[in-house]
């Protein structure tokens, strides 16, 4: 007999990312990119019953697509943690999701890599309109350099692609 498992209430927090989202972004200017503005849309769905989160990300700058994401965002019940996997076309693998909590309407994330520190924000105004923003600390500082910031608006429900 297979076991029966079930989202709990931190898992399920995290449907509030279903659905398709746009918006608009400031991108600051980096060694991968130069500063200016960009348009984003976001389709999240909920997987195996609400326990995770896949996010697709695609930004456009200047009416080309710019960057892309696949992010997986889940709760580590034995960390008591929210965790961040992202899959983008820098190309860097992740050695570790960036992990986090939820404060009030704000999931704040972290990750260390071999380059510095960064930090994920996803702040809440309401079911139809979060912002984001990404900041970096490179290796040696603890000065935090804004990567890009958003705010982004439901324009469709979710699916029910509930694998």
């Amino acid at each position: 007999m297979a076991a029966s498992f079930a989202p709990t209430a931190a898992h399920l927090r995290l449907s509030a990312f279903a659905g398709t989202w746009e918006g608009e972004e400031h991108v600051a200017a980096s060694a991968w990119t130069k500063e200016g503005t960009a348009v984003a849309r976001l389709t999240a769905e909920c997987l195996f019953g609400g326990f995770f989160v896949e996010q697709r990300y695609v930004q456009k700058r200047d009416g080309a697509t710019s960057f892309e994401a696949r992010n997986i965002l889940g709760f580590d019940a034995a960390e008591q943690a929210y965790k961040l996997y992202q899959f983008d076309t820098v190309g860097f693998a992740p050695a570790a999701p960036a992990s986090g909590e939820w404060i009030d309407d704000k999931l704040v994330l972290t990750k260390a890599s071999p380059r510095g520190a960064q930090r994920t924000l996803f702040q809440f105004e309401n079911n139809d309109c979060y912002r984001m923003g990404v900041t970096f600390a490179p290796v040696g500082s603890d000065t935090w350099q804004e990567v890009v910031s958003g705010v982004y608006r439901r324009v469709a429900s979710a699916s029910s692609n509930l694998s």
